[in-house]
C-alpha cells in the first residue's frame, strides 16, 4: 500500500515526459492540447472565410478583376518572405533545445523582423489598391480579397507581437519550462499562419490570375 509520503512525493512531481536518451523535454501540460484546439477553431474562422471568398470571388460588379489590380511579383516576393520567417523560427526553436538563450533571441528577433516585413508589404498592397479605387465597397469580390488577406495580416501582426513578448520573457526568466512551451505554442501559430498564406497565395492570387 502506498504510504502518505509516497503520495505527496508523486502529487509534487514535475509535470515532465523524457525522451529516448533520457533529456527532459517540454513540460507535459494540458496547454499544449488547447492550443491545438485554438488552432483548429481558428482553421474553422479561415476555412469560412475562404468558402466565402469561392462564393464571391467572381463577383466583380463591373469593377476591376484579379488581373487587373495583382501584383503577382511582389506577392510571391511576400510569399517568400514568410516562408523564410518559417525557417528562422525553426532555427530559433533548434537553438532552444540546446538551451542557447542568446541564439534563441537571435532568431526569434530575425524573424518579428520577416513578419513585420511581410505585413509592411501587405499594408502597401492594400494602400496601392485602395489609391486605384479598388475598395472593399466595390465589390464582392473586393470585400472578401480584403477580409480574407487582411484576417491573416492581422494574425501575422498578432505572432510579431507575441515574439517581441517571449523576446522579453527569455531575456528576463531564460528557458525555463514555461517559457519553453510558449515557445512552442508560439512555434506552432506561426507554422500554421505559413499553411494558410499559401493557401491564400495559391486559391487567392495564383487562381485569380489564370480567371
Amino acid at each position: 500500500m502506498e504510504t502518505t509520503a509516497g503520495k505527496i512525493a508523486a502529487s509534487e512531481a514535475p509535470l515532465f515526459y523524457e525522451t529516448g536518451e533520457g533529456h527532459e523535454a517540454h513540460p507535459a501540460s494540458p496547454t499544449l492540447l488547447g492550443f491545438w484546439i485554438y488552432l483548429m477553431s481558428d482553421a474553422l474562422l479561415f476555412a469560412s472565410i475562404f468558402a466565402t471568398f469561392g462564393v464571391l470571388g467572381t463577383s466583380y460588379a463591373g469593377g476591376p478583376t484579379p488581373r487587373d489590380i495583382f501584383d503577382l511579383p511582389l506577392v510571391a516576393l511576400n510569399t517568400a518572405i514568410l516562408l523564410v520567417s518559417s525557417v528562422t523560427y525553426g532555427f530559433s526553436m533548434l537553438a532552444m533545445e540546446r538551451g542557447e538563450i542568446r541564439t534563441v533571441q537571435a532568431w526569434l528577433a530575425v524573424t518579428a523582423l520577416l513578419g513585420l516585413s511581410f505585413v509592411g508589404v501587405e499594408l502597401y498592397e492594400f494602400s496601392h489598391l485602395i489609391a486605384e479605387g479598388a475598395t472593399p465597397q466595390r465589390s464582392g469580390f473586393l470585400s472578401a480579397f480584403f477580409t480574407l488577406v487582411g484576417t491573416h495580416g492581422a494574425h501575422v501582426t498578432f505572432g510579431i507581437i507575441w515574439i517581441g513578448v517571449m523576446l522579453v520573457q527569455v531575456q528576463k526568466r531564460g528557458l525555463i519550462a514555461e517559457n519553453r512551451r510558449r515557445l512552442l505554442c508560439l512555434s506552432m501559430f506561426w507554422h500554421f499562419l505559413d499553411v494558410v498564406w499559401i493557401g491564400v497565395f495559391t486559391y487567392v492570387y495564383l487562381l485569380g490570375m489564370l480567371r
